[in-house]
């Protein structure tokens, strides 16, 4: 089990953002994780009764401090995943507010959690969150970005893990909370950096990558079919520095038959920007390979990921390690000594009806699972 350990950060050394929400209510997720509700209580953190597990809020009256939420996405698919799993150490690489860790934690009571997120207010959240349910001694909270797992459990002197999770994508509060820069919805300074301590930013890539850099991203992160169209306008338009101009830019150098279909014209250049300021595609792949490793025999990996770009990442890595990479004929004998480390779990891939009326931004999400099996050459 893991011990008290302190955590990464302190509340009050939390960075601040001035500004105030918009009034009204928004439904949301980590990736569909969070739900925000307007409220005129100011007394700070509290439980809110009748709601699912890893709902807490706070409110002292500035946009970083709003209401929060917690809505974990698949939760009574991701706990069933889970249902059988050994005492040891949970591993949540996307900690986000806790719903999912805090529903496994209560349902397994000799099981601790690594937790890893790194945006501060995630943490912090969660940290109220998983104190309230009671299971703050067997917490460590850790801020990094996800590809970092592997290598804090080592610090952790953990060298099997029960289970692991990664729910993929960006939190609603990085999206509903203008100061955070990640929505077109609002006017505000392009950011997006999930890790408001790093240093590249929506507004670095949008006023210094060339031509191509820019259409290669637009492409590589969001398929979009208008890549070099966008690249050259938003050239043209530089200096950049605000979300609305962006997406005014982006949006009038689509077609106008372009613009009429497929949501808001400037969704997939907000969500390529966001991808490559926070690196999500380009450590994917090595953060799953490393946390496939340190499961245990029968330990299960479930990923709930929230487009194609994610997905496909998720399948070539859990493909990879379910065939061993093996380059036999079908319905053949292996004969090239590939070796076998998981094999895949039938799990419900989509959120259910109930789950999309209550929270729409549950409708991309995709759920896969792999186990653990004791390695063994195919030869």
């Amino acid at each position: 089990m893991i011990p008290d350990a302190p955590h990464v950060f302190s509340i009050s050394q939390r960075p601040t953002v001035s500004g105030s929400l918009p009034d009204g209510t928004v439904v949301s997720s980590n990736s569909a994780r969070y739900h925000r509700a307007h409220s005129g209580d100011t007394s700070g953190w509290h439980l809110l009764s009748g709601r699912l597990p890893g709902t807490v809020r706070h409110d002292t009256g500035n946009a970083m401090n709003a209401v929060f939420a917690h809505l974990p996405v698949m939760l009574e698919q991701i706990t069933d995943v889970f249902s059988d799993m050994n005492d040891g150490v949970f591993l949540d690489a996307t900690l986000g507010g806790a719903g999912h860790s805090t529903a496994i934690l209560t349902a397994h009571p000799n099981v601790s959690l690594l937790g890893i997120d790194q945006d501060d207010m995630a943490l912090e959240s969660a940290e109220q969150v998983l104190a309230a349910a009671g299971c703050s001694g067997r917490v460590a909270l850790r801020r990094a970005r996800f590809d970092a797992a592997a290598l804090i459990a080592a610090k952790e002197g953990i060298s099997a893990l029960s289970g692991a999770l990664f729910d993929l994508g960006v939190s609603s509060p990085q999206f509903d909370i203008a100061e955070r820069g990640f929505s077109y919805r609002f006017d505000a300074p392009l950011d997006m950096r999930m890790d408001r301590s790093q240093a590249l930013s929506a507004d670095v890539i949008v006023n210094t990558y060339d031509e191509d850099a820019l259409t290669s991203m637009l492409r590589r992160n969001a398929d979009e079919r208008h890549a070099y169209r966008i690249a050259k306008a938003i050239i043209a338009a530089r200096p950049i520095h605000s979300t609305v101009r962006l997406s005014d830019v982006v949006s009038s150098a689509i077609p106008a038959p372009a613009r009429r279909r497929g949501g808001h014209p400037a969704k997939r250049t907000f969500q390529a920007i966001r991808i490559e300021v926070n690196a999500e595609l380009e450590i994917l792949p090595g953060a799953l390979r490393n946390v496939i490793s340190l499961l245990a025999p029968g330990a299960r990996l479930a990923v709930l990921s929230y487009h194609s770009g994610e997905d496909r990442i998720v399948k070539s890595v859990m493909r990879s390690a379910e065939t061993g990479d093996c380059d036999c004929p079908p319905n053949l004998p292996c004969g090239c000594g590939a070796v076998r480390s998981v094999v895949r779990i039938r799990a419900p891939r989509d959120a259910d009806r109930a789950e999309l009326a209550l929270n729409p931004r549950s409708s991309s999400a995709r759920l896969r699972v792999v186990e653990k099996i004791v390695i063994e050459s195919q030869k």
